[in-house]
């Protein structure tokens, strides 16, 4: 863990963030993949159907980073503060933040799933497959939590590569079950969810066993350290904030962006939306890994006051971050049928409905790369009330009014128009907040 403070922050970066964005994407196939499987092979109302799902299961990445960003981002400031035993105390408080989150969705999921998916947007379509989707996947989400949370505070501690082969082993097995389950067994959407969630538990058992009995771990999970601490949990939620409000956004835009559809086009455009979410997931995500990766680096010398590392390790992360998204933009305007077609049997209204929107709806993922790495980075450092300040206009502020105002207008292209023109604003302001706010200017 020394070696944060020492070695060249380049070095570090690859060494931290490859694997956090390996992981990242890794998680991100998890439902990319389903959403392969069912689409093509169960059609395009199927697609649609896991689409409706979107929201629900952003709420659930929600809560994750809610818990695991939250207590990655802290066990690091206590090891950089040589606070091991603090940091002990931060993961077993993790666990039981998780079990009781579990509990509270799977009761509330339980009794009210089918009512919560006509709210996110179920037709009589499309209800049946996001209902028996959801229904497997909500009574197994302690599993989902663990795997993901688990793996934030594996990095933190100074394991990234650990952390990336417990979520490639994951994805792995669930990319082996998926066909096995829909086609092989017959089981359809049912198949894609317990593919899904045992993989959850794969990881999750790996995760567990890192932290008991691995002599990698350097630090430890003990049933005593399971009690909640009200102080190490207020932090562990206060630290994890941001990014919770910041998927928690996400699901309620994309609730929103699913009836603005329904009353603009129909369900096919919803599926459509579900397509251009999985390719956004996949491009957030790697930016999202980028900075996760970085996050030990900042959280480490920011505690040990070597502000000049942490400057050039938002520098770097930056300009990476910048490049990403100019490349995986040029590659969606070269071929947005190709990614469609991945997720599709050959229908081809859905393929020309999300080839537009796909164009529209990704064409400023510059800024949202520096939205990201911006709101990221001054919840690492201890300004969470401008990261939380940042996304609220991203989800809210900015994109809810717009969502209201531009289909008026537009139709359904005013639809698609919400996400870039909110990433344009707020990627502006994000980097003017950098420039004027931060005692680490990006200049």
């Amino acid at each position: 863990m020394k070696d944060i403070g020492t070695k060249k922050i380049s070095s570090l970066l690859v060494e931290y963030s490859v694997p956090a964005i390996m992981g990242m994407l890794v998680f991100a196939l998890y439902n990319i993949v389903d959403r392969m499987f069912i689409g093509r092979g169960l059609g395009a109302y199927a697609m649609a159907g896991l689409s409706i799902t979107f929201p629900l299961f952003t709420i659930y990445i929600a809560v994750g980073m809610l818990v695991g960003f939250g207590g990655g981002t802290l066990v690091s400031l206590k090891l950089g503060s040589k606070k091991k035993e603090e940091a002990e105390l931060v993961l077993g408080n993790v666990i039981t933040l998780f079990t009781i989150s579990s509990v509270i969705l799977m009761v509330f999921g339980g009794l009210f799933l089918n009512k919560i998916l006509i709210l996110f947007g179920a037709t009589q379509n499309t209800l049946v497959y996001a209902s028996e989707y959801m229904d497997i996947i909500n009574k197994l989400v302690f599993f989902n939590f663990i795997g993901m949370g688990l793996n934030n505070i594996i990095r933190a501690e100074g394991n990234p590569k650990i952390a990336m082969i417990y979520m490639v082993v994951g994805a792995v097995v669930n990319i082996i079950l998926d066909p096995i389950f829909i086609f092989t067994l017959d089981m359809g959407i049912k198949g894609a969810a317990y593919a899904t969630a045992l993989s959850n538990v794969l990881s999750s058992v790996l995760t567990i066993y890192h932290f008991m009995f691995s002599k990698h771990s350097n630090i430890k999970l003990k049933f005593k350290n399971l009690k909640l601490k009200k102080s190490i949990s207020r932090e562990i939620l206060s630290i994890g904030f941001p990014p919770f409000i910041l998927q928690l956004g996400a699901s309620l835009t994309a609730i929103a962006l699913n009836r603005s559809l329904l009353s603009y086009s129909n369900d096919l455009a919803v599926g459509a939306m579900g397509i251009i979410n999985s390719i956004y997931m996949f491009i957030s995500l790697i930016i999202t890994g980028l900075i996760q990766g970085a996050q030990p680096i900042i959280g480490y010398n920011y505690a040990s006051k070597r502000y000049d590392r942490v400057k050039e390790t938002l520098q770097l992360s930056m300009k990476i971050a910048i490049a990403l998204s100019v490349v995986l933009t040029g590659l969606i305007f070269l071929a947005p049928e190709f990614f469609i077609g991945l997720f599709s049997s050959g229908n081809a209204e859905l393929l020309a409905i999300g080839s537009n929107g796909m164009k529209i709806y990704l064409g400023f993922l510059i800024f949202n790369a520096v939205y990201i790495i911006g709101s990221n980075y001054f919840q690492a450092i201890g300004l969470s009330k401008l990261s939380t300040t940042l996304n609220l206009l991203r989800q809210f502020i900015i994109f809810l009014p717009l969502l209201i105002i531009l289909p008026k207008i537009f139709g359904l292209n005013g639809v698609w128009m919400a996400a870039p023109i909110s990433d344009l604003v707020v990627g502006i302001i994000t980097f003017i907040s950098l420039k004027k706010k931060s005692i680490l200017s990006v200049a």
